[in-house]
């Protein structure tokens, strides 16, 4: 139970957090995965059916004067910029009004977008418009992981995390397949297939906004912001739910928390904390953002061009190939989830970054020998994809866990917009004209640029990353509020990485 000492800026000792923590896997958890995870799928489809496409929108009888390159290449930067912008925006308004009301707004903001995209009719629109999208998606990012780590137990967080993120590649999967549908004509006219694959995206939003309307705000957030009666309710009902499925009392919590609550945090106070106190940690979060944004960009952007240009695989086929990188991509998150709770985060971290990125330099020396075709290189990209997929939803869940909570979502945002526009913006344009250029040593190149970053990371992660697994969000980082000396969380001690 929390109590008040003051009417305004008030000075209260909680067990929230650890009441949150302590907190059996139940059907509730599974409504917040539903509800908050699922649109990762979203972002996987829109991504995937836009690279996949762009060969179709390019060609006459598509509704759309634009070439394949400017789908791939400015669109592309388009969507990329829009999130990044989004995630700034939104991620300031998540830290100060509350995730539940930012990842409403967030997604109606997706959706809309997303409908107009498919209604294009000119290039501007269709840019605009990609740019929209990827504004909603950027506050997404910020809102929707913000709010899963501070809602989901310790001992399950970061397997949960790395799933939620991964499933980007469920989406991926289906974008592929959809794709292959849209772009046979003799089901669906030039004009009308790729539209559809966008409309089909807004009615996937829709469904999940639904559901996310019973997603409650965060607790940890309320009791912060001198809403901790709130916070009580939310939490009790969670408890009498989880005691009436699992038939018996919950185990007493452990542990409590004493803050003076506050209503916002300047941006000052967030740039102090996140790089002077925590300046170790901001060098970490940037390393796995960069490292992990510029490996994808140097596979996915030119995984088409690759295959149609030195295997001869028909453009309206490479959705298959794309389709089994993308099922690799997920099973990644997927079996090696629970070694980051379990062995660590420093060692999980750590080794699928260097893994990643010495398979690509191996696939690079055996594409640069002429070793490998359509086939053997799809499973290379694979096995690279297996560990590295593992390793970027991992940059997600550190990020969103080693910084107070105070400045979470906007942590999440930082480092998300400045990793992935050095890779996610330049990328693009940087690894579309290697693999465009159907020299074999310019597509090397572009793989070890990937492959070396990823390996950098690897190393910065070896040194730098935190032991967080099965420990409390406000033993990582204790609160910019926790009252010094008046809480059961370890506070971070000076030499803290």
């Amino acid at each position: 139970m929390a109590t008040a000492e003051a009417a305004t800026g008030r000075t209260v000792t909680t067990n929230i957090p650890a009441r949150l923590d302590r907190l059996p896997w139940s059907r509730w958890h599974w409504t917040i995965v539903v509800g908050l995870g699922t649109v990762w799928i979203l972002d996987g489809l829109e991504v995937t059916v836009v690279g996949n496409i762009a060969s179709r929108l390019s060609e006459p009888g598509s509704g759309l004067s634009i070439s394949s390159g400017q789908v791939t290449g400015v669109a592309a930067a388009l969507y990329v910029a829009g999130a990044c912008v989004g995630a700034l925006f939104w991620g300031r308004m998540t830290d100060r009004y509350g995730r539940k009301k930012l990842f409403m707004i967030t997604l109606a903001v997706y959706l809309a977008a997303t409908a107009l995209t498919a209604i294009s009719f000119d290039a501007w629109w269709f840019f605009l418009f990609r740019f929209l999208t990827g504004f909603g998606i950027g506050g997404e990012y910020a809102a929707i992981n913000s709010a899963i780590d501070e809602l989901i137990p310790a001992q399950h967080r970061g397997r949960v995390d790395l799933i939620i993120n991964g499933s980007f590649w469920v989406g991926a999967v289906g974008g592929s397949l959809l794709s292959i549908l849209a772009l046979n004509t003799d089901f669906l006219a030039a004009d009308v297939g790729w539209r559809l694959t966008f409309a089909l995206g807004t009615v996937l939003a829709l469904v999940i906004l639904l559901v996310r309307r019973h997603v409650p705000e965060s607790p940890r957030w309320l009791l912060i912001h001198g809403r901790d009666q709130e916070a009580e309710e939310v939490v009790s009902g969670i408890e009498r739910e989880i005691e009436r499925e699992q038939g018996e009392p919950l185990p007493e919590p452990h542990g409590e928390l004493t803050i003076h609550q506050r209503g916002s945090v300047s941006f000052l106070e967030i740039g102090r904390t996140v790089f002077a106190k925590y300046r170790k940690r901001a060098v970490l979060g940037f390393s796995l953002f960069i490292g992990q944004a510029f490996l994808y960009n140097a596979i996915t952007f030119g995984f088409g061009a690759i295959l149609t240009k030195f295997f001869d695989v028909p453009s309206g086929h490479t959705g298959y190939y794309f389709a089994v990188i993308a099922v690799g991509n997920f099973l990644g998150p997927l079996l090696l989830g629970k070694l980051f709770d379990t062995v660590g985060r420093r060692v999980m971290i750590s080794s699928t970054y260097l893994l990643s990125g010495l398979l690509l330099f191996g696939t690079a020396w055996l594409f640069d020998r002429g070793s490998l075709n359509a086939t053997t290189l799809t499973a290379c990209w694979c096995a690279v994809l297996f560990f590295a997929s593992a390793g970027a939803s991992s940059a997600y869940l550190t990020v969103s866990e080693i910084f107070p909570m105070e400045t979470r979502a906007m942590s999440i945002a930082f480092f998300y917009a400045l990793g992935t526009a050095a890779g996610g913006i330049s990328g693009p344009m940087l690894f579309a004209d290697l693999t465009g250029t159907g020299k074999v040593g310019d597509t090397v190149l572009a793989f070890q640029i990937g492959a070396a970053l990823m390996c950098a990371a690897g190393l910065v992660a070896a040194f730098l990353a935190v032991n967080a697994e099965r420990r409390s969000l406000e033993d990582i980082a204790a609160p910019l509020t926790a009252v010094t000396g008046k809480t059961g969380v370890t506070p971070p001690s000076s030499s803290a990485v």
